[in-house]
């Protein structure tokens, strides 16, 4: 088995192109938990698939037009740090670019990507000028295969809340590399909800750039027999007194569903003043689901406010459904309830009333496609 190993975070590759990267075998750090025989048409392509976009619910406050072709555009973010990443900058041949300037009012903006047939390549950007707001909801849907790029910047004092909702088709295939750089005392919120696809894989880069940036990762998945949902997570503390903090949530709901979260973060050695959490939550409602959790931590420097991460995964409590249905309550219901508790505290901290709604319909139809009248346990 031949591989590099680095003692570092920082050391690994970064690069836009994908002939720097081998093809990996999943015996990489990066690939040991994805499925890549799955995965393998999203880092060899052809691309050619079918894939619209739609906006919704922009203003005055938003520029939105299409850069070139790919040797001239332009990253706002950190370079690709694996193949999958790389092949996805390279295959979307246009970026859709939107910036933002001021106070961007009035209903969150949507833009819907939909993922027609084939295997499809979209980059979609996001500039929020200094002391620009916005906020945003990321649709992705349809019934292909899907490689993206997301590229977020945020400005300094920028405050941008995004949200992107993956419900592609019980046998797409997806792939997700998510790019962003906060400048100073810029805000971050991105939330991440992954409940379609066979396979979906997302890649999180997130490089605090300024001092006093703020940067909050949530991540909510329902996963379902034979899915496959991974995010990957790597938090750069760049700059002084900054704050980030993770929080993903997952349900396993029947035999066969698995789920892969890993973080890292890396508090680097000019990095003073920062404060930085993540956590990882699972709840397993089925025999043969499976649930990895793998968070990492690097610090550079010891004048930081705060550093941990915690990580666990619990199965579903037999006591409660007993209580449950003893009081007259099925045995779908009652797990539904199970779950939604579960999910509650995520849901209240990701966004406003019509969001927490929409996230809750979606665990609530979620739940309703469990196999059987008692879901399948087996």
């Amino acid at each position: 088995m031949n591989q590099t190993l680095h003692a570092s975070r920082a050391a690994r590759l970064a690069s836009f192109d994908p002939a720097d990267f081998p093809m990996p075998t999943g015996h990489e750090e990066e690939w040991r938990f994805t499925p890549i025989s799955q995965l393998a048409p999203l880092l060899s392509g052809p691309f050619g698939g079918q894939v619209a976009g739609q906006v919704l619910g922009t203003g005055s406050q938003w520029d939105c037009f299409t850069e070139g072709e790919s040797p001239s555009k332009t990253s706002r973010g950190p370079a690709p740090a694996d193949r999958a990443a790389a092949i996805a900058w390279v295959a979307a041949e246009q970026a859709e670019v939107w910036t933002v300037r001021g106070r961007a009012g009035g209903e969150t903006a949507q833009f819907k990507v939909q993922a027609a047939a084939g295997l499809g390549a979209h980059h979609w950007v996001v500039c929020l000028e200094a002391g620009a707001r916005a906020g945003i909801v990321l649709d992705v849907f349809g019934q292909g295969d899907l490689t993206q790029t997301v590229e977020i910047e945020v400005g300094p004092g920028a405050h941008l809340d995004l949200v992107t909702v993956q419900e592609l088709g019980p046998t797409s295939v997806h792939h997700a590399a998510h790019r962003a750089t906060v400048g100073q005392d810029g805000q971050l919120r991105h939330t991440l909800v992954s409940v379609g696809a066979a396979v979906s894989r997302t890649t999180v880069q997130a490089e605090l750039a300024g001092p006093g940036g703020n940067i909050e990762l949530f991540g909510l998945n329902l996963t379902g027999a034979g899915q496959h949902h991974e995010a990957q997570l790597f938090v750069d503390h760049v700059a002084s007194n900054c704050r980030s903090r993770a929080t993903y949530f997952g349900a396993l709901l029947e035999n066969g569903a698995r789920s892969v979260w890993i973080g890292d973060v890396l508090i680097r050695s000019q990095a003073h003043g920062t404060n930085s959490y993540e956590e990882n939550r699972n709840l397993v409602l089925a025999k043969g689901a499976t649930a990895d959790a793998v968070p990492n931590l690097e610090i550079e420097t010891g004048q930081i406010e705060g550093a941990g991460h915690a990580a666990a995964t619990g199965r579903f409590d037999e006591q409660q459904l007993f209580y449950l249905m003893s009081r007259g309550i099925d045995a779908n219901t009652a797990r539904s309830m199970v779950v939604h508790a579960f999910f509650a505290q995520l849901i209240n901290q990701i966004g406003t009333g019509p969001l927490q709604a929409r996230l809750t319909r979606l665990a609530e139809s979620k739940l309703l496609a469990l196999a059987g009248p008692e879901g399948d346990q087996s």
